[in-house]
């Protein structure tokens, strides 16, 4: 689309169609919120929902095998996402096409799973074919439909009744409130699976390695720190002029002060040099232990690197030494390491 039929289509967007579009999303958004809290009070309520949730989360904590989601059209669009979630959130759980299903995938559910069926109608011919194959298998069925007399729900173990009084749609017709209330019930059952399981943030990180939360949490200092000849280091009586030729070798912008054993004893700093400028400009008869700092801050490889992250910026410094139980000098780490790892 050209920038001239762009600005064409705008124009013919008046401010009363404008406005009409604005009404109708919010709306929408009104009657999908409603929706929810009428859910939401009913399970505060002496109502069949209230057992059938608990009845259901008792199920799928119980099972041995996966929460098997299936549902077609707009109710498989909201199982895919149910059962992306449960699984998460540490609830083995996968999505079964049911037309599918009924040509060979059916393979994938075992006597261990149990299958959590979506339909609002309750009526889904797909849905119908694949119901009976399960409980031949006694696989537990939960139900999640918004007619408590369909099909679907008579055969269920468990029905949980997601009606709602209208979709947002005007002509009462695409889904749209009943969708939106399956899907929070959905999430209202991982919510509470998550919780029973005792679900932590690791085991979060492990299901979602490629995830900030995951960096951060799964990142160890030892996957990132500098190691062997990458790390700079001289002894102690080592002149200044060879400690600044190690750190501009070694591009760390600090070189490490380390004993005969191999264990860290000082660090200095391209900011340590700077200093040094101001007082003098005569290295030919300092040695590195004459302006080094002593007891320099070090870390442990098996740490977080987080961890690594909140020492740098609560002391304001831009490397640390790695050092293992023995307190030898194992490593080195820049903050341009971390955030190359993306831990910050």
């Amino acid at each position: 689309m050209s920038v001239t039929d762009e600005k064409i289509m705008l124009t013919s967007f008046d401010e009363a169609q404008a406005k009409r579009a604005l009404e109708l999303a919010r709306e929408t958004l009104d009657i999908e919120g409603e929706a929810i809290r009428k859910l939401s009070a009913r399970l505060g309520q002496d109502d069949s929902l209230k057992p059938a949730v608990a009845q259901a989360v008792a199920l799928m904590l119980a099972c041995k095998g996966r929460v098997v989601v299936s549902g077609i059209g707009k109710s498989g669009h909201i199982g895919r996402k149910i059962a992306a979630t449960l699984a998460s959130t540490g609830t083995p759980a996968l999505f079964l096409h049911p037309a599918e299903a009924a040509h060979g995938d059916l393979g994938m559910v075992t006597p261990q799973d149990v299958l959590v069926a979506i339909s609002y109608s309750g009526e889904s011919a797909e849905l119908a074919v694949v119901i009976p194959a399960v409980k031949r298998m006694r696989v537990p069925v939960i139900a999640m439909t918004g007619k408590p007399g369909s099909r679907l729900a008579q055969v269920a173990d468990v029905h949980l009744d997601v009606s709602v009084d209208k979709e947002a749609c005007p002509l009462n017709l695409a889904p749209t409130a009943s969708t939106t209330v399956t899907l929070a019930l959905g999430d209202a059952l991982a919510v509470a699976l998550l919780e029973l399981r005792g679900f932590k943030s690791e085991d979060f990180a492990l299901s979602h390695p490629g995830g900030a939360l995951g960096r951060k949490l799964l990142t160890h200092v030892r996957d990132v720190m500098r190691s062997g000849d990458a790390v700079p280091k001289v002894k102690p009586n080592a002149p200044l002029t060879e400690a600044l030729l190690e750190i501009s070798q070694k591009g760390m912008g600090m070189t490490a002060i380390v004993d005969d054993a191999g264990r860290p004893v000082g660090v200095f700093t391209d900011g340590d040099l700077r200093r040094l400028f101001e007082k003098t400009h005569d290295f030919s008869r300092l040695t590195i232990q004459d302006v080094m700092h002593a007891n320099p801050r070090r870390i442990h490889p098996e740490q977080l690197a987080v961890d690594a992250v909140a020492v740098m910026e609560e002391f304001r410094i831009n490397q640390m030494l790695v050092t293992d139980a023995d307190g030898m000098l194992v490593g080195a780490l820049h903050i341009h390491d971390l955030t190359r790892a993306k831990v910050i």
